[in-house]
């Protein structure tokens, strides 16, 4: 009798793995990939998780980000160890979740913040949530993360186990699912999302006058913790703003800005202060008519805050180290091959 119950048990047992493992890969194939061209954008946080994790500089914020810095130029030229963990359209709570993360994992000496995520206290559109929160390693600090920004719609549940949300999603599996479903081909370079097409700025619309002028109060609590989190762990906090004309950068947003770094003893750049200096040229410089840079725009912006980064803060030059020279002769080979394809690709000649 005890031999047939354990028998029974052990059988029921073996039910329960084989649809645990059905479950799981089934929702492995369904889940997006975001290796397609059009939105390889929701690959990006979880790169950060393949890297050795010894970087001088994080940044971190929303797409200015990840389009304006190239870890691989400042390496080049600074010997500055970065990388970005950002992400379209990055609301503040994963903007400092993310950041509470990437202290688990290591301690830089400098995080710098992109402040036009500031104007994104809340979440708009599940597809951003899902780029950002759905690469995140499971954690408490990921559920703290989906907490905070899901809508209202959305549920924990759905994050947890992605099926949940994906399993119509059958209808649409195609060969790039099938090719990565192990693993995922790499969309940046150390974060930085590649684009060497150009389309200047022709119009810039003229901005609405602001309902508030003050930036949403969530936000600026969002950021409170995280300059406190940098202050606990002796990181330095470097709040800049991109050099893109649109969306408008408001003088009341700005101000507010510059008041929070004087009161908390940060430094504040606004690179739309500096154009000249950069030498950025809005005709050639960006790819989407002024939102964002392009690698020609992002490759002097990467120069300027090198330079930054060694003045302000005495960062030293770490190309002498053996081992992570040869980790960067592999990711600046992939860069430069990178460049070349995209730009026989655009027929780009700059």
């Amino acid at each position: 009798m005890k031999f047939m119950q354990w028998n029974r048990f052990f059988k029921f047992c073996c039910m329960i793995a084989f649809f645990c493992l059905l479950f799981f890969a089934v929702q492995r194939l369904l889940i997006p990939k975001y290796q397609d061209n059009d939105i390889r954008e929701g690959s990006m946080i979880a790169e950060y998780y393949g890297e050795e994790h010894d970087f001088d500089v994080i940044m971190i914020g929303n797409c200015e980000v990840y389009s304006t810095y190239i870890p691989a130029e400042i390496w080049q030229n600074y010997g500055i160890n970065s990388y970005i963990r950002g992400s379209a359209e990055q609301y503040m709570p994963q903007t400092y979740y993310l950041l509470e993360e990437t202290l688990k994992y290591e301690t830089p000496k400098v995080v710098v913040f992109n402040v036009l995520s500031l104007i994104y206290d809340e979440a708009r559109t599940e597809a951003y949530n899902r780029m950002t929160m759905d690469g995140m390693k499971n954690s408490k600090i990921k559920y703290d993360c989906i907490r905070a920004s899901k809508m209202e719609d959305e549920t924990m549940q759905s994050y947890v186990f992605p099926l949940l949300r994906f399993h119509t999603r059958w209808k649409d599996v195609n060969q790039s699912d099938i090719d990565h479903y192990f693993t995922k081909d790499p969309v940046t370079h150390n974060g930085y999302y590649m684009r060497v097409d150009v389309k200047g700025v022709d119009y810039i619309p003229n901005p609405k006058p602001l309902a508030d002028p003050a930036l949403p109060e969530k936000s600026m609590e969002y950021l409170d913790k995280m300059q406190k989190l940098c202050e606990e762990n002796g990181i330095s906090l470097l709040l800049v703003k991109a050099p893109s004309v649109y969306p408008h950068w408001y003088e009341e947003w700005d101000d507010e800005v510059r008041k929070y770094a004087d009161e908390n003893g940060l430094t504040y750049i606004n690179l739309l202060d500096y154009t000249d200096e950069i030498g950025i040229d809005y005709s050639t410089d960006t790819f989407d008519g002024g939102l964002h840079m392009n690698l020609s725009g992002a490759q002097k912006c990467s120069d300027f805050l090198g330079s930054k980064l060694v003045e302000i803060y005495g960062l030293s030059d770490r190309r002498g180290e053996a081992e992570l020279n040869n980790i960067w002769k592999e990711k600046i080979q992939r860069y430069n091959d990178d460049i070349a394809y995209q730009k026989e690709l655009y027929q780009i000649e700059y």
